[in-house]
Order: C-alpha cells, then structure tokens, then sequence
C-alpha cells in the first residue's frame, strides 16, 4: 500500500489512485507541526546567513534539477 500527499496534478488527482483499495490519499500537511515550521525557519536563517557571508546556501535549488 501506499499514503500519498503530493500530487502532479493537485486538483485532478488521477481516478485510479482515488479508487485503489491500497492507497491512502491525504492533503499536503506533513509539515504543519509546530517542530516543524520551527525547522524551516531556522533553515531559512541558515541558508539567509550563508549566502550573506559569500556562500552557497545549503538548501539552494537549482533550475536544471527537475
């Protein structure tokens, strides 16, 4: 089975997903915790630093990856 909570195509999720017994399909909420969205701020400081002192940020995403 699977649990899914992202999706190519949020507002047309495909019916045999929707459909299957094995599949569990949820909205996209996995980081809406409080140690969550603490992580991601601390995160965003941490690439916002690094980048002010001549670096490249750890969580830095580039065009050509996808």
């Amino acid at each position: 089975g699977a649990g899914l909570d992202v999706f190519e195509n949020e507002l047309a999720v495909n019916p045999k997903l929707i459909a299957a017994d094995n599949v569990i399909l949820l909205p996209h909420m996995g980081s809406a915790t409080l140690e969550g969205r603490i992580d991601m701020g601390e995160r965003v400081l941490i690439n916002i630093k690094t980048f002010v002192d001549g670096h490249q940020p750890p969580d830095r995403v580039l065009g050509d990856s996808f």
